[in-house]
């Protein structure tokens, strides 16, 4: 048969080919490796910089700081870097600080409902290591000295290293993302990641009320969040989030214990109707965790959409705490979210308390209005409501002329004077008093830090300048009134009845030197426009120094001291920079200072000065030593030198003056020869000069005196030096008044 020939048959193979076989076996199932297992876990754990920033404030927290600083660079990208005064951490401990789910928090799972700590899991540190470079520096107390250690994968590099550390730990994460290249590229659109952590620390500021918080981008010079601890924490929000939130609070409180089982105590302030937002802020601490509840948060808007005009958005601050087995922390890979038993019941019984609040205040919204009393030329007329007495017979009432109530026309009169029509302060002496010391101690902690430094040669230091103060010269800064300046040296001040010529360079120098001393390690920074290579500043030091110039020999010998001074510098500069905010790169350029008082600047022009004196006069090997002459050289920079443009206010303005010829000899060549030369002064060298003088004698008068005045203890060798030189009494005076 055709159809059953073999050529039939592979015919019909090649035009209908046979359809290719499916495996219909389902895929096996293996175990991920432990590096792919511990990067997805912690790409949940850390999903942006503010993350990380979150976990590492509350392991500070739970190591009972009292000074939480926190830098942060390029959004927290490039660098994290939060340091704590807490207990820190035990050296053999080191080891496996960083692996997953170790932790000192709790030992068996049952732990979990009496948690009352930040973190819990072990998992944070660990996840940092996974997606950054990790360092940690801790001392815990008794030690000598501190260890440093980094981390990568959830392992140590290196054994842990000895080396100086301040109390407490502090943790650096560098290269945020740096192996997870999508989520990096999305992180680096975004602008708002600094704005978020700033955030986070004004949230935290005002709840731990005992902890003082700062929070700064690398580099700059001042904190977007400083907050020192304050007693109450209507001050502290004051300080966070200015006086406009602060004076719109009301308080409320609820304590709750019903037989339906809930249990729950709630603090906080809340605004009131004159506050006016756009956009509603709810800090929720629930048993001292920061979480967020949006069915809370949605209840309370809801309240104040129904009170307020034109449905403005309210400022929320609340603490509610509840026994810790009604609350489930451990539902949210970053903790921001907490389950509650009863929570219908506590948001309910929260937004009627908060309603009745602003009901019962509906007639407080305030408005700035005029006060004026009223101006009646006719007749005093006596009210009709109150009884009349009639007046004796034959005498009027008397007219009050309009310009009684117009102008003042006696000094003793208070009619006529602004105040009189202005509406006094309803606010208590006491809270302003209140008021006043919170800005105080803010304006201290800023300006000088507490000192936390374990070292004992820094604390040496500070019980030297202690003890040599003297006490005379003590109530006499402290209690002086700043004159004027006798010359370019001396500034007259007065004290009492007592005037006298105070060395403002020696002054200087000695205050500039007690506040680098007592702040050790925490320095802000002044950033260098162009970084400036130490060995240019060393040698043009040298050359100002140089009586001989154009010495072959001398100038190679100062490319030699350059040289040397350079090296040294940079094999120092990790403890320049940790130390005294003294920054020097691997090329040898200098490009940062550090601010030792606020709101000046030192004279620029003495940076080689400073560098050599660096260099040169500092004893490298002794550590009190070292850090003394490094203070002295950072004192010696920063003291209120004479610029050295000349004053041109004296004759000094010679100095700027240039003999021009006027071509009269050329017009007249019969004149006899004699060449008449004109005067001419330089005016851009003259303006800088004037600047210069203008902006010192500024900052002796409203930064040197009123830092000497919170900061300085006078040496007793300032009473025998010539600082202090008294100039007149006025007893002696009015004896000399008497004869004439």
């Amino acid at each position: 048969m055709i159809d059953g020939s073999p050529l039939a048959a592979d015919t019909a193979e090649e035009e209908f080919p046979a359809a290719e076989v499916v495996s219909t076996e389902p895929p096996r199932i293996h175990r991920l490796d432990e590096s792919v297992v511990n990067r997805i876990a912690a790409g949940e754990v850390i999903q942006r910089p503010i993350s990380a920033v979150k976990e590492l404030v509350e392991n500070s927290l739970d190591a009972d700081s009292t000074s939480i600083s926190v830098v942060v660079k390029e959004g927290g990208l490039k660098l994290i870097q939060v340091s704590d005064d807490g207990h820190g951490i035990r050296l053999e401990d080191l080891p496996i600080l960083c692996e997953r789910h170790t932790t000192s928090k709790l030992s068996k799972y049952e732990d979990l409902f009496s948690l009352n700590s930040m973190g819990f899991r072990g998992e944070a540190l660990a996840s940092m290591t996974y997606v950054g470079h990790v360092t940690v520096t801790t001392i815990t107390k008794g030690q000598l000295h501190g260890y440093r250690v980094s981390y990568r994968d959830g392992v140590m590099e290196h054994k842990p290293k000895a080396c100086a550390a301040v109390k407490g730990t502090q943790i650096m994460v560098e290269n945020l993302f740096y192996n997870m290249i999508a989520r990096r590229k999305t992180l680096q659109n975004s602008a708002d990641d600094y704005a978020k952590i700033v955030d986070l620390l004004s949230r935290f500021a005002i709840h731990h009320k005992n902890v003082s918080f700062s929070c700064r981008k690398n580099g700059a010079v001042r904190a977007d969040v400083h907050s020192v601890a304050a007693s109450s924490r209507l001050d502290t929000i004051r300080s966070v989030y200015g006086v406009s939130v602060a004076k719109n609070l009301m308080e409320v409180e609820i304590s709750c214990s019903d037989a339906s089982g809930c249990v729950f105590e709630m603090e906080g302030y809340v605004s009131n109707l004159n506050y006016i937002a756009k956009k509603t802020t709810l800090v929720l601490f629930i048993n001292d965790r920061l979480v967020e509840c949006s069915s809370l948060k949605r209840a309370i808007e809801i309240v104040y959409a129904a009170t307020l005009p034109k449905a403005s958005k309210p400022f929320v601050y609340m603490s509610i705490k509840l026994p810790y087995e009604h609350v489930d922390i451990n539902i949210h890979p970053t903790k921001k979210e907490v389950s509650l038993l009863n929570q219908e019941v506590i948001i309910e019984k929260i937004q009627s308390e908060i309603e009745s609040k602003l009901r019962n205040t509906n007639d407080s919204r305030t408005f700035q209005e005029q006060k004026a009393e009223l101006i009646q030329s006719t007749l005093i007329a006596t009210p009709s409501d109150l009884p009349v007495s009639p007046l004796p017979s034959g005498q009027k009432l008397q007219k009050v002329p309009v310009q009684k109530k117009m102008v003042r026309i006696d000094s003793s009169d208070p009619a006529g004077r602004l105040h009189a029509y202005l509406q006094p302060m309803s606010q208590s002496q006491s809270e302003k008093v209140s008021r006043l010391n919170v800005v105080r101690s803010s304006v201290r902690q800023r300006r000088n830090p507490k000192e936390t430094a374990d070292l004992s040669s820094v604390q040496q230091l500070i019980a030297e300048i202690d003890s040599s103060c003297h006490s005379g010269l003590l109530d006499i800064v402290k209690n002086s009134t700043y004159v004027g300046m006798a010359d370019d040296i001396f500034a007259l001040v007065q004290y009492n009845t007592h005037l006298y010529l105070a060395n403002v360079v020696n002054l200087s120098k000695e205050l500039m030197y007690q506040q680098t001393i007592r702040r050790f390690a925490h320095f802000n920074g002044i950033q260098l426009s162009d970084p400036a290579p130490l060995s240019e500043l060393i040698l043009l030091a040298l050359k100002e120094e140089d009586l001989d110039p154009g010495n072959d020999e001398e100038d190679d010998l100062k490319k030699k001291i350059a040289e040397m001074n350079t090296e040294l510098l940079k094999e120092k500069s990790e403890m320049l920079e940790e130390y005294f905010g003294i920054n020097i790169d691997s090329d040898g350029n200098l490009s940062r200072i550090p601010i030792v008082l606020d709101q000046y600047t030192p004279d620029m022009d003495r940076v080689p000065e400073f560098v050599l004196c660096l260099g040169n006069d500092v004893n490298w090997e002794e550590e009190k030593d070292c850090f003394q002459g490094v203070a002295a050289a950072i004192g010696n920079f920063y003291a209120l030198h004479p610029p050295l443009l000349p004053n041109p206010s004296g004759d000094g303005i010679q100095f700027y003056t240039k003999k021009k010829n006027n071509g009269s000899s050329q017009e007249n060549p019969n004149s006899g020869g004699d060449v008449e030369m004109e005067e001419i002064l330089e005016d851009n060298l003259l303006s800088d000069a004037e600047n210069a003088w203008a902006q010192r004698e500024w900052s002796i008068q409203h930064v040197l005196f009123p830092s000497m005045r919170l900061f300085l203890k006078p040496p007793t060798s300032m009473a025998s030096n010539g600082t202090f030189v008294k100039v007149a009494s006025l007893e002696k005076l009015y004896k000399i008044f008497e004869r004439c």
